[in-house]
């Protein structure tokens, strides 16, 4: 059994992970960088240990002293979050060598899935549809003939990572070899691989994923499907479960597939299967598997009733599904919002500064995941997500109509956020009606003469 927690990230999930260990009466150590010496998940764990630095390099994207702080903590497992390490096959085969437990898939699994070219042809093999791809091998002659053939716009991915990092999208033979370096820089940076490859772009699907478990006897199930198509440069915004307006045959298909996708690597922990739909022909394709805990699990948490964070400890403590006994329904709609620290009039760009005065929504509905306080300093290092907005009700319309209310009462002054931009996001028919693609707020959003003030295009 697992006694104590090392905790390699930061923000809001380390927190998360704090509170899910101290259900099961299991203590945590937060390792920390020197930005975040004095964070919510520093302060509220049992246990703290500097790892120097403030870079992502030099502290949590640094395997090394990671291991050290797990050892000299006398940490007996690690939970790697989300980002970061999460997915690296290097660092969960470290925590193994180590007699160390991973909170997560196996190094084996991780060098499988973790990978989206590696997944991708698993994927082809378990019969599940992918779009056309191909490893950009630093040949640009030869990328430049593949893109060809399958057509412009292509996107240029990194191999490692997810969050929408590494992405870029080539429209011509032109822009192409830009666009490679661009997405190696990024990925290099974020995950410390600039390996990317290319693949074939669909210009409006929706962006639907489907939260699986597995166990150490092969069992898998699944936890039903998210719709994340709200997105800005492909980074999700908005996430709701279950999606909606998929057609009850299709959305069986994705369900199986993800199960028999995920069976198909002795899968034994909580993952995601991310798919391409097109909606109007009925068609999925496999985008990536996410092995770690996502930014979006609270609304599957919600809509299920089910702690992803201590299922997926107990499932690395080798508990198996049959005895956990999960029930397998929806019992309501919820929905996320991530707040960052952002400037929506400004191409989204990261935002630093100090909070000086919060208010956070609450009543019936609400839900509120966040690392930030009054004080709080909002440091150029890390990703910008400071808090989590979950609305969830019986229905679609209900859950809206409290995030709406969430939102009235939602107050941070001192640096700029994306709130007002959802103010204005949810009030709008499309948002209300639902099953929106992955390029909807790219062609509908557009800024008033009012810096503060949002419009959509109808």
């Amino acid at each position: 059994m697992i006694k104590k927690i090392l905790i390699a990230n930061r923000g809001e999930i380390a927190l998360r992970i704090v509170r899910a260990a101290r259900d099961l009466g299991i203590k945590s150590v937060a390792a920390y960088s020197d930005s975040d010496a004095e964070s919510l998940a520093v302060r509220l764990a049992d246990e703290s240990i500097s790892l120097g630095g403030n870079s992502s390099k030099d502290t949590y994207l640094n395997i090394q002293k990671l291991i050290l702080a797990a050892v000299q903590s006398g940490a007996d497992a690690v939970h790697p979050g989300y980002g970061f390490l999460s997915e690296n096959e290097a660092f969960a085969k470290a925590v193994e060598d180590q007699g160390l437990t991973f909170i997560g898939p196996s190094s084996d699994v991780l060098s499988k899935m973790g990978d989206k070219l590696s997944a991708r042809e698993i994927a082809i093999k378990a019969g599940v549809p992918v779009l056309s791809g191909q490893l950009y091998s630093g040949d640009l002659i030869a990328a430049k003939n593949f893109a060809k053939e399958i057509g412009y716009p292509i996107l240029v991915k990194a191999s490692a990572g997810g969050s929408g990092r590494g992405i870029r999208l080539s429209v011509s033979e032109e822009s192409l070899a830009q666009m490679i370096q661009e997405a190696e820089n990024e990925a290099l940076s974020a995950f410390s691989s600039k390996v990317v490859y290319l693949e074939k772009y669909l210009p409006t699907p929706r962006h639907i994923e489907v939260q699986i478990l597995g166990d150490a006897s092969g069992e898998v199930m699944h936890l039903f499907d998210r719709d994340c198509s709200v997105q800005r440069r492909r980074q999700k915004l908005i996430e709701e479960a279950p999606a909606v307006g998929i057609n009850p045959e299709l959305r069986g298909k994705i369900l199986n597939a993800s199960v028999e996708l995920a069976k198909s690597v002795a899968y034994k922990t909580v993952g995601t299967l991310e798919f391409l739909v097109d909606s109007v022909e009925d068609k999925f394709y496999f985008l990536e598997m996410n092995t770690r805990i996502q930014v979006e699990h609270p609304v599957t948490e919600e809509v299920t009733g089910v702690d992803l964070v201590a299922t997926q400890i107990k499932l690395a403590e080798g508990a198996l599904l049959k005895d956990l006994k999960i029930e397998q329904c929806i019992k309501s709609h919820s929905i996320e919002f991530r707040i960052y620290s952002e400037d929506p009039t400004n191409n989204f760009a990261p935002v630093t500064g100090t909070i000086k005065r919060i208010n956070f929504p609450s009543g019936p509905g609400i839900r509120l995941d966040t690392w930030v306080e009054e004080g709080t300093s909002i440091s150029p290092y890390y990703d910008a997500l400071i808090a989590k907005l979950i609305v969830s009700a019986p229905s679609r319309e209900l859950a809206i109509n409290r995030a709406q209310r969430a939102f009235k009462e939602f107050l941070i002054e001192g640096i700029t956020t994306n709130l007002n931009f959802y103010r204005a996001l949810i009030e709008t028919p499309e948002y209300s009606k639902g099953g929106l693609h992955i390029k909807w707020l790219e062609e509908s959003y557009c800024i008033s003469e009012q810096a503060t003030n949002f419009t959509f295009r109808l």
